[in-house]
């Protein structure tokens, strides 16, 4: 099982960017696909998820309105569209496979995770 995700960058506020995760090797398809963000010395927040099943997604407050997460079955990727950075959005970026309880649930059950891709919003 692995999980592939790219497309961080550095990007003006009020810019935006296109992450991918490309996953690999899941023989369910009831997972939860999702993307948390980390930065130095802070926890790892989820930013947003969607289920496997459904295609039902769930934001964290603070991206509501700025973020889309979508997936492409055909390719195995989601996506998470990310419109009027700013600063506060400088981060790690990490996408992960799991089963929440709820929502987007907490970093811990999440069982697999790619790397990290680093998005950093400056002017």
């Amino acid at each position: 099982v692995q999980l592939q995700a790219s497309g961080g960058g550095l990007v003006q506020p009020g810019g935006s960017l296109r992450l991918s995760c490309v996953e690999s090797g899941f023989v369910v398809d009831y997972y939860v696909i999702a993307w948390f963000r980390q930065v130095p010395g802070k926890e790892r927040e989820g930013v947003s998820c969607i289920r496997e099943s459904d295609g039902s997604t769930y934001y964290a407050d603070s991206m509501k309105g700025r973020f889309t997460i979508s997936r492409d079955n055909a390719k195995n990727t989601v996506y998470l569209i990310m419109n009027n950075l700013k600063p506060e959005d400088t981060a790690t970026y990490y996408c992960a496979a799991g089963l929440p309880k709820d929502g987007l649930g907490v970093a811990y059950e999440y069982e697999y995770w790619g790397q990290g891709t680093l998005v950093t919003v400056s002017s």
